[in-house]
């Protein structure tokens, strides 16, 4: 028999409206990437704990772990389909500590600061434009409409390559050179000089494109020289990553030289920049 009066409730009718939205289930493949991007993080701030406590080779293996882990949680997202905009913000955020700021202490603390002030200067501007590069690259990747090139060519030297390429100091000293304060004059010099090339507008070679492909009877010895790379880096780690770093810098010649043969400029200029548009502007 149903009561002709409703229940009594002391606190009055239930009110879901306060309740928010209700938690729901996350698929563990969409944390992955994060879980990626935060270890990263935690490895550039541990190279710069590590630079103070002058431990300095862990401290140098921990940014390029960092770098490492950076460079791949985009690709790990887009394989595992859990790409969000909460991970892009986040992958964002880890860039600029981990191309920028990290290599930039660890730099400044094991010679810059000999050169006092103008180390200091110097770190400073490479931090500042790996900033810089990011924002702009974060701008270009958000167009609707991208240009075709641009699967093809980096605008100026990427941050990862930057963060490796500025450590070259770093990889010379444990190599027995001396880091008197001329080193240090030196390689604040270098600093500066690839903090410029990371804001430039130079054409650098990605590789990225479609059109990339490989000979097939290349294929084996390709996958070979990869192994021997990834040996002789494990046995002769510094001496494997001054070459690196020296045959980076000599091939950025050649992408340029490239570009002009196809585009006619030496360096990428794009028409219709718009004055709302400070990334493109810059």
């Amino acid at each position: 028999m149903e009561t002709p009066f409703p229940p009594f409730e002391p606190n009055g009718p239930p009110d879901d409206s306060g309740r928010g939205p209700r938690l729901r289930e996350i698929p563990l493949r969409l944390i992955i990437p994060n879980l990626i991007t935060i270890l990263a993080i935690c490895a550039g701030l541990t190279g710069i704990r590590l630079a103070f406590e002058n431990r300095y080779e862990l401290a140098v293996g921990m940014v390029l772990l960092a770098a490492f882990l950076d460079g791949i949680d985009g690709r790990v997202a887009r394989l595992m389909k859990a790409t969000s905009k909460f991970g892009a913000q986040m992958d964002s955020l880890a860039d600029i500590v981990n191309f920028g700021v990290a290599p930039a202490l660890v730099v400044y603390v094991f010679a810059l600061d000999q050169a006092r002030s103008i180390g200091w200067i110097a770190a400073l501007i490479y931090s500042i434009a790996a900033g810089l590069r990011l924002a702009r690259f974060n701008v270009m990747a958000e167009r609707e409409n991208k240009a075709t090139w641009q699967s093809e060519y980096f605008v100026g030297v990427p941050a990862p390559a930057g963060a490796m390429l500025v450590l070259l100091p770093v990889y010379l000293g444990f190599l027995g050179l001396t880091t008197d304060r001329t080193f240090a004059y030196f390689s604040s010099v270098y600093t500066v000089l690839i903090a410029f090339l990371l804001i430039s507008r130079l054409p650098v070679w990605s590789g990225k494109s479609e059109g990339s492909r490989l000979r097939r009877d290349l294929v084996l010895p390709v996958m070979l020289g990869v192994v021997l790379y990834v040996a002789l880096l494990s046995s002769f780690t510094w001496e494997v990553m001054v070459v690196t770093a020296v045959i980076y810098l000599l091939t950025l010649p050649f992408g340029a030289r490239k570009w002009k043969r196809k585009y006619g400029t030496l360096t990428i200029e794009e028409p219709g920049v718009g004055e709302d548009d400070i990334g493109r502007h810059i």
